[in-house]
């Protein structure tokens, strides 16, 4: 059987219960899919959103049951049956199994891998003791939220995304808190320099410190529980809590152990197919074609991504294939700021400002060889959507930056063209 086509597909098993796998189920059963839908996932609970509790749940203005992404009626319904608190463990390409750890074999005529990624763990001395932290589980978030109640210093380790939205949240209660990065400006790897310095103004101005190329060395801890936090130049930074943001690892064992290509992720065409067509990966353990960065094969971690990776392969296996093509888009909210970004601004070549930052309300369009390749807007959502749009066009730098210039009107000739 080839898998693209969809034909005498009866059986799909999704290993994965978070956006991607939730996602290829639900779509799968929109499209008409009439066969067996098995979700697997190694956490407790119904599928849930985890963007929230670095948000919302660490504050306590969501609860367990308002992060669930459908309640237990929905799966019911839609006859989607959920293994839950178990862990894919092998796959069986012959005869078409996957073993899970109680020993059951689950037989499929597709598998979609929707197994994400992990938290990349500080590896130095003293990481283990109390009161070192990650955030990436609703269990975790459980305890965060606890323990923060009871603090005064804290130590964020990394500045991108997640690092820097714990900050303003422990600052905003009041925390002194202390951010050590390895690069040289926050969210390195994904922003402009301009909206970087932005990012790390405000957040100075609410009393965070920040100290770049800063090498963490180890923990220390005499009695078991965390104090400080040593870097490479022998400074020691006070803390009653360490949380630990320095990015993730796909989830590719499975996948590599089956003998299916990895590079840091699952290997996948522009279908979203892994070398063996009955098996596809999505999500963030995904690494495709970016039809966005040159068709440079990439991850992209995002909720958009998931959710637009899983229609795609839903589609394809109920007899409607498509390449992936889908804008890539992001978000982070971080205090009052919400940084919004659509495409993928880095790298780039050049990029100019539309709006005032000083009003904290303004973007970066970033172009990438004459072309805009990204929008990075703070609390302009209008300039995010028209970003999405514009992505790709001919779109100058100085049209860009021109605020009597009519990016909607652009947007929409593009549109009519089209």
């Amino acid at each position: 059987m080839d898998a693209r086509a969809g034909d005498d597909c009866r059986h799909v098993v999704i290993i994965g219960t978070g956006q991607a796998g939730f996602q290829a189920a639900a779509s799968l059963r929109d499209n008409g899919f009439a066969g067996t839908i098995r979700l697997v996932g190694d956490e407790d609970g119904l599928p849930y959103q985890r963007p929230p509790l670095s948000k919302a749940y660490l504050a306590g203005t969501t609860d367990r049951s308002t992060l669930a992404l459908r309640q237990a009626a929905f799966f019911t319904q839609a006859n989607i049956d959920i293994t839950a608190g178990r862990r894919a463990i092998a796959i069986d390409r012959t005869s078409r199994q996957v073993s899970l750890d109680d020993g059951i074999a689950l037989p499929y005529d597709h598998l979609v891998l929707a197994t994400g990624t992990r938290n990349r763990r500080l590896a130095v001395p003293g990481s283990d003791l109390d009161g070192v932290a990650y955030l990436r589980t609703a269990t975790e978030g459980d305890w965060l939220r606890g323990r923060l109640a009871g603090v005064e210093r804290v130590v964020i380790v990394g500045a991108g995304f997640i690092g820097l939205e714990l900050t303003a949240f422990a600052a905003a209660r009041g925390c002194a808190v202390t951010v050590l990065e390895a690069a040289a400006r926050p969210m390195a790897r994904a922003l402009s320099t301009t909206m970087s310095s932005f990012f790390q103004r405000a957040h100075e101005t609410a009393g965070v410190r920040f100290v770049f190329d800063a090498a963490v060395t180890r923990l220390i801890g005499p009695k078991g529980y965390v104090t400080a936090v040593e870097t490479a130049d022998g400074v020691r930074h006070a803390a009653d809590l360490v949380l630990v943001g320095i990015g993730v690892v796909p989830n590719i064992e499975l996948a590599a152990d089956a003998g299916l290509a990895t590079d840091n992720g699952i290997v996948v065409d522009a279908h979203l197919a892994t070398d063996d067509p009955a098996i596809s990966a999505i999500g963030d353990c995904a690494a495709f074609p970016q039809p966005f960065a040159d068709g440079l094969r990439g991850r992209i971690e995002s909720v958009q991504n998931a959710v637009d990776h899983a229609r795609c392969v839903a589609a394809r296996l109920t007899g409607a294939a498509q390449p992936y093509g889908a804008v890539p888009w992001f978000w982070s909210d971080q205090g009052p700021l919400k940084l919004q970004i659509a495409g993928l601004p880095a790298p780039h070549d050049h990029h100019v400002v539309r709006g005032d930052p000083d009003s904290r309300a303004f973007s970066v369009f970033c172009f990438r060889d004459g072309r805009l390749a990204g929008v990075e807007s703070v609390n302009r959502p209008g300039d995010h959507m028209v970003g999405r749009r514009l992505l790709g066009t001919a779109l100058t730098p100085a049209q860009a930056a021109d605020p009597t210039f009519d990016l909607k009107a652009l947007a929409s000739a593009r549109a009519a063209a089209a």
